[in-house]
């Protein structure tokens, strides 16, 4: 895939790169190992002072950096601007709370017959971030905001489409006071990712993206004994119960359905409903779903912009005829556009069964699925009944039902009542074929430590008879 800014509304090819040398490769590698040695050794409170000011710069840049973003890949204009301020969010959040995240945890010294025992998080070196375009700064900035603050350095392999994005974000850190090479972007494919992990100065990878990409960095990772957290696709459940709030359920699942055109892993893909309000339920939503405005993504009365690529599009239409095929009922959307640019309806399918692509795959476009069930055992089951695990909803107002749902639903992230979303105050990953590791929070930060056992004894003495290795 060339290394391009194509505007997706237009199709129109606006700026492109020559992939990076090997040359050109190596010397970043050495620039991020060098960076590391200066980085890890500034103090908590130098690194939020940079941390802060990169805040600032994403602040006062906020519109145009929202521009670049909706041009590269197609999100609307509203919506860029919203992850350029989650992202500065993100970048105080960490510059506040990293002194307390990254502090020595003390252990019961007694209990290990020391005079001292604690635990000591320190970071780990230079870490490859392959990350996606569909949120291409803040999928970014989750990764670079806690890494960074724990002292490691950035290596950043983003999506093709997203050069000049890419690009941005160097820029921003350098800008901010972070040491030169503290966070490079790698202007490269796929084919180069194993060369940049398979050296040792890199020591861990993180990565966002397809179940494929995911195993593909885990089999490198593997061979060289190194870390890694996967954030892998969803096919997110939306659980609707008899006691839901049909009205407010059937909103914030057209929001949860089309936010980002539709294109999230976290994104509602599977609308398990009660067959008691089914019916009521798939009215209200397909209405909202028909209702939204599918346009140019610049334009403040645009819901839906188009999609990334021509073939993303032409996947979820697969997926849709499928479906058709097999005896789905379309009840809104389902056509493909003629003209330029890469739009889709929003689209809701019904009488789903197994046979079709739909039933258990990730449709990442907003096309939305319809399942029957007749209780909360065939809600589970369903909701749980696909290889992936990152985000699950569940509508109800019954207490037990709630507490049930938190614990049932097989994914990463239970969200009751609300649409699944990420903050940086609370972790986030998936199970299963989701990935593993977890990003954001106190748990997103230590990921790329070294939690280290530090022991402090009296002197030889103080193991005593007794003591054993391991």
């Amino acid at each position: 895939m060339p290394i391009a800014t194509t505007n997706p509304a237009t199709g129109q090819v606006l700026k492109s790169y020559e992939p990076m040398s090997s040359e050109q490769i190596d010397a970043a590698i050495d620039r991020a190992d060098l960076a590391f040695r200066d980085l890890h050794r500034t103090t908590v409170a130098q690194r939020a002072q940079w941390m802060n000011a990169a805040a600032d710069l994403l602040d006062a840049e906020r519109d145009d950096t929202a521009r670049l973003m909706t041009t590269e890949m197609g999100k609307t204009y509203a919506a860029a601007q919203a992850e350029v301020t989650k992202c500065a969010t993100a970048c105080r959040f960490y510059a506040v709370n990293a002194e307390r995240m990254l502090a020595d945890e003390p252990a019961d010294a007694t209990a290990v017959k020391a005079k001292r025992a604690f635990v000591r998080y320190q970071p780990i070196g230079a870490v490859l971030a392959v990350m996606p375009w569909n949120f291409p700064l803040w999928q970014v900035m989750r990764f670079a905001a806690p890494a960074l603050m724990a002292g490691n350095t950035g290596l950043l392999k983003h999506a093709s489409n997203v050069p000049q994005t890419a690009l941005y974000l160097e820029d921003v850190f350098r800008r901010a006071g972070f040491p030169e090479g503290a966070f490079t972007t790698l202007l490269v494919g796929s084919d180069a990712v194993d060369r940049v992990l398979s050296d040792p100065r890199v020591r861990a990878a993180t990565l966002t993206g397809s179940e494929g990409a995911g195993r593909s960095i885990a089999q490198i990772a593997g061979r060289e004994l190194k870390k890694t957290v996967l954030e892998l696709g969803g096919s997110d459940p939306f659980v609707v119960m008899p006691s839901a709030d049909l009205d407010r359920a059937a909103e914030v699942a057209t929001t949860a359905r089309c936010q980002n055109n539709g294109q999230s892993c976290i994104a509602a893909k599977r609308f398990i409903v009660h067959t008691d309000v089914f019916d009521a339920f798939a009215g209200k939503f397909a209405a909202n779903m028909a209702a939204l405005r599918v346009g140019d993504p610049m334009d403040a009365d645009t819901d839906v912009g188009p999609l990334a690529s021509e073939s993303g599009r032409d996947e979820i239409h697969a997926q849709v005829r499928d479906a058709v095929a097999h005896g789905a009922t379309v009840l809104c959307g389902g056509e493909k556009p003629t003209g330029d640019g890469w739009f889709y309806p929003p689209t809701v399918v019904t009488d789903l069964n197994p046979q079709m692509r739909m039933w258990a795959e990730e449709v990442f476009g907003p096309v939305a699925g319809l399942y029957r069930v007749s209780s909360y055992d065939e809600a589970v089951a369903v909701a749980n009944g696909t290889p992936f695990g990152l985000g699950a909803n569940a509508w109800t107002t019954d207490p037990a039902e709630q507490e049930r749902f938190a614990t049932d639903l097989d994914a990463g992230n239970v969200f009751v009542n609300g649409m699944t979303t990420s903050y940086p105050e609370l972790p986030f990953g998936g199970v299963k074929n989701s990935g593993y590791g977890r990003e954001l929070s106190a748990l997103g930060m230590r990921e790329f430590c070294n939690t280290k056992t530090v022991w402090v004894g009296e002197g030889a003495a103080t193991a005593g008879a007794g003591a054993h290795a391991e």
